[in-house]
């Protein structure tokens, strides 16, 4: 332990502080719902909220259809704990409409730019810097070569601020922000009010009248709206997204699925050194996924604003809605835009581990401070301690001398529970929670256990007249085999119990059984050894009263005499 550097065990999340969430998951076929498939979402969800630097989280199966998510405080933490609740599948769907909902926006200026652009992978996007002009969006050229003029609007707020926005419904977000300058020709101008450059109705003839109703009556400001309308694969559908920068929510009406997210293979945020141009997310395709995107991003290329766009969906919300500068086939591509680095991590986050093979719901969300986990972890301890002191003091009450034996044994059990805990923790993750406490609690009670089966086992010898070092030899057989049984059924009331019961209840018998198995070692390699030496002593090898093994107070028989014995002995001779 020392040599590893790892001095304390790890704790759970009842202990340390965090948040525990348990995902439901749900499936039209029932057949989806398997073991393969469970793994496949535990990966992903671990993924996920590793790459928000969250040490230390755990993501487990829990029976058949549950995944248990422990992330404790630190860094990030609420971030990651945000998007783990976001587990429904990733798709790339065409924008046909888009509006603000909940305020009055004027038409906007033509000039202005949509949310981000995609290009692809190595060209330049639309720069983010503002300025006095009121020049249009940037170029982009298929050779990589960067020639973007200046602009005054804010382009690319592909991922806003609502990510770690304080609002829990907002998960996942995107925005169309930016800002229209008023500008006279040559020379510098106030900028008019930031207003979203979209516009208030769908453009006609480009969104079905069934959709166009269900775009006009959905008003994402209202909560009970916002729901996941992506019921079907094949349809159109509507989205809601947020802009915590200007406080604004956005309606869209989306074409059908275009890219499934399961054919990002890869996607990185990454900063633009040669052009200059900021935070950027790369995207790689699979072959299926290249296909797909090339034949999407053809098409969107050469239409209007907004159908030049696609939607990034994650859970029924718009992450991004990035607009389409050309054709992107190779599979590779660039989503640009005004991103900080957070920005650009968390979208390329949400595109790399954001499909999962299942929808999952947030069953149940558990949060414990680091100030109740203290309190927690003070009331185990002290709940162990107490434990620990009755055994203590009935040993040396009942065993007087030999009570120094147990205790010595359970020291040695204690040290190397510790030991091992706090190895497992740095080494599988195993993380010291309150039930786990419990079973070290109880095993202080098994190991007492053995050491009174080999100690009672010892007096029934000297009550049989036998001295202390030959009952100490003729005792341990009949000993040892009662321990083995009784640490084996312990053994497998704690193995049967970890296999069959999931979360917490597994910590509990995960510890019960190391310890039972740790019972085995202190009693055969500490225990005995160390009584058969101290059966050579006087103290105890001539009965002293306070030893534990005093004949007269054990009742013990007086030994035979050799005459008697022989007389004995002839007599039965004879008879035989």
């Amino acid at each position: 332990m020392f040599g590893t550097g790892h001095r304390t065990p790890r704790l759970g999340i009842d202990l340390a502080g965090g948040t525990s969430i348990t995902l439901t998951a749900s499936s039209k076929d029932k057949n989806a719902i398997n073991q393969s498939n469970m793994d496949i979402a535990v990966g992903i969800i671990q993924k996920r909220v590793n790459a928000f630097g969250v040490s230390e989280a755990e993501v487990q199966t829990q029976g058949n259809n549950n995944i248990i998510v422990n992330i404790p405080k630190g860094t990030n933490s609420q971030q990651a704990a945000e998007q783990v609740g976001t587990t429904a599948k990733l798709y790339f769907r065409p924008v046909l409409a888009l509006a603000p909902t909940g305020v009055q926006v004027p038409p906007a200026s033509p000039s202005a730019n949509p949310s981000g652009s995609a290009s692809p992978s190595g060209s330049a996007s639309p720069s983010g810097s503002a300025s006095p002009s009121a020049s249009g969006s940037a170029s982009a050229s298929a050779g990589g070569s960067a020639s973007p003029s200046a602009s005054a609007t804010k382009a690319g707020r592909a991922v806003s601020d609502a990510l770690k926005a304080a609002d829990p419904s907002a998960a996942a977000t995107g925005s169309g922000s930016a800002a229209p300058s008023a500008a006279a020709s040559g020379s510098a101008a106030a900028s008019a009010p930031a207003l979203p450059p979209v516009p208030t109705t769908p453009t006609e003839g480009t969104v079905p009248p069934e959709l166009q109703q269900q775009f006009a009556a959905l008003d994402c400001s209202q909560a009970g709206q916002r729901q996941d309308y992506q019921t079907d694969e094949t349809k159109n559908a509507v989205a809601c997204s947020y802009d915590a920068e200007q406080k604004i929510w956005y309606k869209f009406a989306l074409g059908p699925v275009a890219v499934k997210g399961a054919d990002v293979s890869k996607a990185q945020a990454g900063y633009d050194t040669q052009r200059a141009q900021g935070w950027e997310v790369q995207l790689t395709f699979n072959d299926k996924g290249s296909k797909d995107f090339a034949t999407t991003t053809g098409t969107l290329a050469g239409m209007q604003a907004p159908a030049n766009q696609f939607a990034i969906v994650l859970d029924g919300k718009v992450v991004s809605h990035p607009y389409v500068q050309q054709s992107i086939t190779g599979g590779n591509a660039v989503i640009s835009g005004s991103f900080t680095q957070e920005q650009a991590s968390s979208l390329a986050n949400v595109l790399s581990y954001g499909a999962l093979p299942l929808d999952f719901t947030k069953s149940d969300v558990t949060t414990v401070s680091a100030a109740l986990g203290g309190d927690q972890l003070h009331a185990g301890l002290l709940a162990g301690a107490i434990g620990l002191a009755l055994v203590v003091l009935y040993s040396l009450v009942y065993y007087r001398g030999l009570g120094l034996v147990s205790i010595a044994g359970l020291v040695v059990s204690a040290i190397l529970t510790y030991s091992i805990m706090t190895l497992l923790g740095a080494s599988i993750g195993f993380a010291l929670d309150l039930p786990a406490v419990c079973g070290a609690i109880v095993a202080i009670g098994i190991t007492a256990d053995s050491f009174i089966v080999y100690f009672e086992r010892i007096r029934d010898e000297v009550r049989e007249g036998a001295q202390l070092r030959p009952a100490v030899q003729r005792a341990w057989p009949r000993a040892r085999r009662t321990i083995l049984v009784s640490d084996f059924v312990s053994f497998l009331c704690a193995a049967v119990l970890y296999v069959v019961s999931v979360g917490k209840v597994q910590g509990f018998a995960f510890t019960l059984g190391l310890t039972t198995l740790l019972d085995v070692v202190v009693i055969f390699l500490f225990t005995k050894p160390l009584i058969t030496l101290l059966a050579r002593r006087k103290f105890f090898a001539n009965g002293h009263p306070w030893s534990g093994l005093d004949p007269k107070r054990l009742g013990a028989r007086p030994p035979l005499r050799s005459s008697r014995r022989r007389s004995t002995t002839s007599a039965a001779v004879k008879e035989a």
